[in-house]
């Protein structure tokens, strides 16, 4: 069971990876000792997966990005898999999620350009199974996610 401590070194470590441990304790009131060891114990226990950097999507020529809703022809385990398996090939396609509702998938994906995007929609409409999709291009960020909600 987490702890307000242990929530609060979870806010602080989700917004600011790479703070120090002496940095991370001062924030959360604990001496730099057993701040380190709870931490490392939020990592044994699976908390804490990793840590990342937040990279510039404009300063690496992938700014343009898309949503994409795909229907597939048919659902049966047989296309689900090809689908999966040719989506993870893909590697403008960012994040796909299987979603229940009115179609099958939602993709999005991350280009630098329309002419891109015309050859990863190609790649996708080629795989077999495919049966309707659906674009909707991002034209401004309202919202972002900032990593997971944490209620004291």
């Amino acid at each position: 069971m987490l702890d307000r401590i242990d929530l609060a070194i979870l806010e602080v470590l989700q917004s600011n990876g790479r703070i120090s441990n002496v940095n991370l304790a001062k924030q959360v009131n604990l001496s730099p000792s057993p701040c380190l060891d709870r931490v490392k114990r939020l990592e044994q226990e699976g908390y804490i997966e990793g840590y990342c950097a937040k990279l510039s999507e404009a300063k690496l020529n992938q700014s343009l990005l898309a949503h994409v809703q795909v229907s597939l022809v048919s659902s049966n385990t047989a296309v689900f898999k090809v689908f999966r398996e040719r989506i993870l090939k893909i590697k403008q396609v960012v994040e796909c999620d299987m979603v229940a509702g009115g179609y099958d998938y939602l993709l999005k994906i991350r280009v630098s350009d329309m002419d891109e995007y015309r050859e990863v929609l190609g790649d996708l409409v080629d795989i077999p199974g495919v049966g309707t999709h659906h674009s909707y291009m991002v034209i401004e960020k309202i919202k972002q996610d900032s990593g997971l909600r944490l209620d004291n």
